[in-house]
């Protein structure tokens, strides 16, 4: 049995984006059960997890150099204009990652979208 790599810990990019382990496991289309037992080192994901983890981790590090720790959460749950009137967590369930990703990184860049 295979772990997750250690910069993939999905706990912490739980955490990062205040998300329960029910919403994680919604956004990653897998049970509560198998997030809790990544999160406890039981099991490991597969690979197609590990790549849509990557890529919350990519956006669990741009949302805290965006905002506080207080809107990242307002964030997250928010409906955007430029996703179609969706929230970002809506929009990372269909997993459109990148669109929430390239927000970010504008904001982060001062550009804005």
């Amino acid at each position: 049995m295979t772990f997750i790599a250690e910069t993939v810990n999905p706990q912490e990019i739980r955490q990062q984006l205040y998300l329960s382990q029910e919403r994680m496991s919604h956004l990653l289309h897998v049970s509560a059960k198998t997030l809790w037992r990544w999160e406890n080192k039981e099991t490991s994901p597969n690979s197609k997890a590990k790549t849509n983890l990557l890529k919350l981790k990519q956006i669990a590090d741009l949302v805290h150099k965006v905002y506080t720790p207080e809107g990242v959460a307002e964030f997250i749950h928010t409906p955007i204009a430029d996703l179609d009137g969706q929230t970002p967590y809506e929009v990372i369930s269909l997993g459109k990652y990148d669109r929430v990703i390239a927000i970010l990184a504008a904001d982060y860049e001062g550009l804005g979208y």
